[in-house]
């Protein structure tokens, strides 16, 4: 049974084993701080590198974009009955970029995204003055859902599903006011959305 110094029921020959423990362990405290105090004082004190003080590694802000990007290339697009000159977000800058910074959206304003790779898409809004919608829709060009991205907002819009192709983003209202629902299929000048973008990778 381990005693402890101020307990009643420790014996006195167990308290003069834990004092003289005790003593034994402060014994050894000192000469260690000691032996610390010796080191630091014969190697000095460095300082911190001077390109980490001068040049800190870059943060999520330093890399995002400064300002809104050209308009970008268009292709005609069909939703149902309706027809957009969308712009094309190809590259990963474009995609990166998307509407931040610009105003004044129209009705007639939307933006492709084609990613990379089937994903779990996930759409933020940070630098976009005015809100929008978008549509998550897979490589076969079927919409599958369509959300809200509330101006300035850093957090995620996250799809459910987890083979997201390609990102619409629109008109803060848009689908509503134009009935186009999950479900619509869309398709673009050259065909399919697949046979548009994705086959010549």
């Amino acid at each position: 049974m381990a005693c402890d110094l101020l307990s009643a029921n420790c014996t006195p020959r167990s308290r003069r084993i834990d004092k003289a423990e005790v003593i034994r362990q402060i014994g050894q405290v000192k000469i260690y701080y000691l032996l610390a105090l010796t080191l630091a004082l014969l190697t000095g004190c460095s300082k911190p590198d001077a390109s980490t003080t001068l040049n800190p590694p870059p943060t999520i802000d330093d890399l995002l974009p400064k300002q809104a990007q050209p308009k970008l290339p268009t292709m005609k697009i069909y939703l149902g009955a309706e027809t957009f000159d969308t712009e094309l977000a190809l590259t990963e800058r474009e995609e990166m970029t998307g509407m931040m910074f610009r105003t004044n959206i129209q009705e007639t304003d939307s933006m492709l995204f084609v990613l990379p790779e089937p994903q779990r898409a996930n759409f933020w809004m940070k630098n976009c003055p005015e809100s929008i919608s978008c549509a998550y829709i897979t490589g076969d060009g079927v919409i599958q859902e369509i959300h809200h991205l509330e101006k300035n907002d850093t957090n995620g819009v996250q799809s459910a599903r987890e083979d997201i192709q390609f990102v619409l983003e629109t008109r803060e209202g848009w689908f509503g006011r134009h009935n186009i629902a999950p479900g619509t299929v869309i398709t673009s000048e050259k065909g399919s959305l697949a046979q548009t973008f994705l086959q010549r990778r």
